[in-house]
């Protein structure tokens, strides 16, 4: 079996190995809007597979971003910003936004999609989205390149035809995660395990 010691690996290296076995991981399609200093703010829209739940008690997540990127700075700026969840049909959208864009450049106006204001927060986000979480950032933890930005959830939005007897259709979402380089899955199959209780298994 390959063993590799991270210390002799170049970052690069150590980047391709990592998020080539953390996987799938899901994607936060983050919206942000900086703050008007010269002119006009802009709203940014941006892919981030270092996302995941922390706290369902009160609800919070993060964002991690590799590097000081405009969404980083627009969340340090405005302390707020959205997550839309990305599905099968906004894939290539998606991807259109990761485009290393100019300063000035909204990604929202690179793709086919529609821009929305959200209810809570001062932020846009993809209203074609099945899903959007609106945060507020409670806290932001930087460790070498990775700056984790901490948010509380203020408001969840679920389209009507993924809401079935109180919990979301996770197999009508349809959503994309990030695989390594430019691979992706969908979720096609979902498998229904539940979880043993002690009972089950004690003799």
């Amino acid at each position: 079996m390959p063993t590799f010691d991270p210390h002799t690996l170049s970052a690069t290296e150590t980047y391709h190995l990592l998020t080539s076995l953390v996987v799938p991981r899901p994607i936060a399609w983050v919206g942000t809007r900086s703050r008007a200093t010269d002119g006009d703010p802009v709203d940014n829209l941006a892919p981030h597979s270092y996302f995941n739940v922390i706290s369902s008690d009160p609800p919070v997540v993060h964002v991690t971003s590799s590097g000081v990127k405009d969404t980083l700075r627009n969340m340090r700026a405005t302390g707020v910003f959205t997550v839309s969840i990305v599905s099968r049909e906004l894939m290539e959208a998606m991807n259109t936004t990761a485009a290393d864009a100019p300063a000035g450049v909204s990604e929202f106006d690179l793709a086919p999609i529609t821009r929305a204001e959200a209810v809570t927060v001062p932020a846009p986000y993809v209203a074609e989205a099945p899903a959007v979480l609106e945060c507020t950032v409670r806290s932001e933890l930087s460790i070498g390149t990775g700056h984790m930005v901490f948010g509380d959830v203020t408001r969840i939005q679920v389209r009507d035809e993924l809401w079935s007897d109180g919990r979301v259709d996770v197999g009508a979402m349809d959503p994309v995660g990030r695989l390594s380089g430019s691979q992706y899955t969908m979720g096609d199959t979902v498998l229904r395990l539940p979880r043993p209780s002690w009972d089950d298994l004690s003799p």
